[in-house]
């Protein structure tokens, strides 16, 4: 890269940014020019590495069609801020005091002569004004390529992005002149898309999914073993009977392959019944707290076409109340028609499996509560006007998104899609709404982003990063006979092979996969830490909040259409990912609402993560896997002569994961669709931790029943 485009970049990026720093490393790699992948704005030449995921394809043709989105900025932005920490601040007489819709309006949003005078410069450059945002959040306009790129100064190419052709561009686009001070950012020339954060169980050496069950093989809404962390258990492995051999001892993971019948299939997966009474939910409920009055949102892309007839037979067969279309379940369009198909992306992104699991887990931890799902007819930036939607139509107390997309690609490439997603939450907490945002399941995204953006540094995910949302992390979540929580670590999993299919014969040496999957999380290095985290170390904001289950191998049950058409075979498969935690959270701080306005709250309680850094412990069950927990896990003995034993420790099979994290359970698998015998290792996240306190794997800890909702209410405004 050369010094003039440095120091242009450089530029771009602090105009955008304000007065926030861009952090060395950032700088660095993009002066390296390690940086290639763009993702709608800056262009950074390629240099060699994983130059297989990018080539360029040329600049896009003028007379292209385009739509874009032209975001204003928000009025008095700095008094909206002051205003929000005395909202959370319980010795200020705005403690709680969430605005209305019209006083947010008034106060803060966009003006009509905003909106005016962006739409004149708009069309001063032909280009077509479509519709303008209730409140003057938004402009939308179509028209050709080339009129855009005169009008944001400016150039769009088009790129190869691991088989997929992307809209690029030379620069941030801005507009010229005084309409620049308006502008927030532009969305529409460049390709931007989120991903969803639902995770499937897979066979991990092959990738292959676990075959779903039919609906009819069980009653009562069990299928799979709840036991998925056993006692102790000694394997031996032979070649034809003898040497060389392996004898492995330890934990033992899920229930045995010769399991055919529910509800013990195996690996394991929980049901709604074994994770209400994992959270100590049913003391909760006792007490008439089931989330009824309030309404839970779901923001998703695409949707499912057969999501009420599978959340019925989910609920039918877990115990739970029907939804009903316009009783206690509405599904709402706001970018236009929605369907799910195998051609617009839908099926291949898994956005049926992120709706289904979405829907029925909200409504399975709080069942009374309403549920609006929102559906995005894109997950691109029509995710971000569906948030708005129900942000700004307040059509519920919380809501739920279970999507994201690595913080570190919008810094580089698109920064102006950070202050777009900030500015949603922004007014979300302002009107006391909480957005609850899920972390992300790729641990600190450095595969991820080097795999498939060409970008070699780690990254929490975005939109989880603002101030002012909740971020959701995930565990894995180990239950006794009880159904009650015996031990849980952070979700991240990481195994090695040791020995192949029937009849088993070991694998020597051991055949390590590494890390597979696991709870995003870190630290950003765009927002700056907000005053609910002073406690923590550092200045910038850090991920997650809170966490609850969300290892696939220890899942959830969903009744899924695989294929989202109507009419199509249902089945039963367990789903896992920060998709599966965030809609659950997301339900027990509905019912926190709930409690809190039956006991006498004046108002909603707001943004969930101030409150929860208020908590302390007992409220929030710390995720710290204590010593004892440890001494089972697996450790192993290679024979093949002449050669001496060959003794593998815990840490040994662990690799290669630091051992001095220390914070994980391993344990023996053999997997139902290979037959293979595996060590799982869970608790391994990448380069993040588990441990004491907080951490960025699972932030605080879980919600711990009564004992969370008596501390929420304990913050209410009464």
């Amino acid at each position: 890269m050369s010094i003039k485009l440095f120091r242009f970049v450089q530029k771009v990026s602090a105009s955008v940014m304000g007065s926030r720093v861009w952090r060395g490393t950032v700088a660095a790699a993009l002066f390296a020019g390690a940086i290639m992948f763009i993702y709608g704005a800056i262009a950074v030449p390629a240099h060699g590495l994983a130059s297989n995921a990018r080539m360029e394809l040329g600049p896009e043709s003028a007379s292209a069609p385009v739509s874009v989105t032209v975001w204003l900025k928000m009025h008095n932005e700095a008094a909206a801020d002051a205003l929000l920490q005395q909202m959370n601040d319980a010795n200020s007489p705005n403690y709680h005091h969430w605005l209305t819709q019209a006083q947010y309006k008034a106060q803060f949003a966009p003006t009509a002569a905003d909106a005016l005078a962006v739409q004149k410069y708009l069309a001063s450059f032909h280009l077509n004004v479509k519709s303008v945002e209730a409140n003057n959040h938004f402009v939308m306009a179509e028209g050709q390529i080339g009129d855009a790129q005169r009008a944001f100064n400016t150039r769009v190419n088009r790129v190869l992005v691991n088989g997929q052709i992307h809209r690029q561009t030379t620069s941030v686009p801005r507009p010229a002149g005084p309409t620049d001070a308006l502008v927030a950012a532009v969305q529409g020339l460049g390709t931007m898309q989120y991903r969803a954060n639902v995770s499937v169980p897979k066979e991990p050496e092959t990738g292959t999914p676990y075959k779903g069950v039919s609906v009819s093989s069980a009653p009562n809404g069990l299928f799979f073993s709840a036991d998925c962390l056993r006692g102790v258990q000694t394997v031996t492995f032979t070649t034809n009977g003898g040497p060389p051999k392996a004898t492995y001892t330890g934990n033992r993971y899920g229930a045995n392959i010769t399991n055919t019948n529910p509800p013990n299939l195996p690996p394991c997966g929980y049901d709604a019944a074994e994770m209400q009474t994992a959270y100590g939910l049913n003391s909760v409920y006792k007490q008439g707290l089931r989330g009824a009055g309030q309404t839970i949102v779901i923001v998703d892309a695409y949707g499912s076409n057969t999501i009420l007839q599978d959340a019925n037979l989910f609920s039918q067969l877990n115990g739970l109340p029907k939804l009903v279309p316009g009783k206690n379940f509405q599904i709402i369009q706001p970018t236009g028609p929605v369907t799910c198909t195998a051609t617009n992306g839908c099926i291949s992104g898994n956005w049926q499996y992120e709706t289904t699991l979405d829907v029925e887990w909200a409504h399975a931890m709080a069942p009374d509560a309403n549920i609006i799902l929102v559906e995005a007819a894109d997950n691109g930036s029509s995710l971000d006007l569906s948030n708005l939607y129900a942000v700004e139509n307040q059509l519920g107390s919380v809501i739920s998104n279970s999507f994201g997309i690595p913080e570190i690609l919008l810094v580089e490439y698109y920064p102006s899609q950070l202050v777009v997603e900030n500015q949603i939450a922004k007014t979300a907490a302002l009107l006391g709404i909480s957005l609850n945002v899920s972390s992300g399941d790729a641990g600190d995204d450095l595969a991820l982003d080097t795999a498939d953006f060409g970008i070699p540094l780690t990254s929490v995910d975005a939109l989880a990063d603002s101030p002012y949302v909740t971020a959701v992390g995930g565990t894995s979540t180990f239950l006794n006979s009880q159904n009650q929580i015996k031990l849980q670590t952070g979700w991240g999993l990481n195994f090695v092979r040791i020995a192949n299919p029937i009849p088993n014969p070991p694998t020597i040496p051991p055949l390590f996969f590494g890390f597979q999957g696991g709870s995003g999380g870190g630290t950003s290095v765009y927002f700056a830490k907000p005053a609910f985290q002073n406690g923590l170390s550092g200045a910038y904001r850090k991920v997650p909040d809170i966490s609850m289950n969300a290892d696939p191998q220890t899942g959830n049950e969903v009744i899924v259409t695989p294929d989202s058409v109507p009419g199509h075979p249902q089945q039963v498969s367990v789903f896992g990912g920060t998709s599966l935690s965030c809609p659950m959270f997301s339900a027990v701080w509905a019912i926190a609402n709930q409690a809190a306005l039956a006991k006498g709250a004046v108002s909603l309680l707001g943004q969930a993560a101030p409150i929860l850094y208020q908590m302390g412990y007992g409220p929030i069950t710390d995720v710290n896997v204590p010593a004892s927990a440890r001494q089972h896990n697996v450790t192993g003995v290679i024979y093949n002569p002449p050669n001496p034993p060959q003794y593998y420790s815990a840490n040994a099979l662990a690799e290669p994961q630091p051992p001095a994290q220390n914070q994980y359970i391993s344990a023996l698998y053999q997997s139902p669709v290979s037959t293979r015998w595996d060590v799982f290792t869970f608790g391994t996240d990448s380069s993040l931790a588990t441990g004491p306190g907080w951490d960025n794997v699972t932030g605080l800890g879980t919600p711990n029943g009564s004992a969370f909702i008596n501390s929420a209410l304990a913050h209410a405004k009464y």
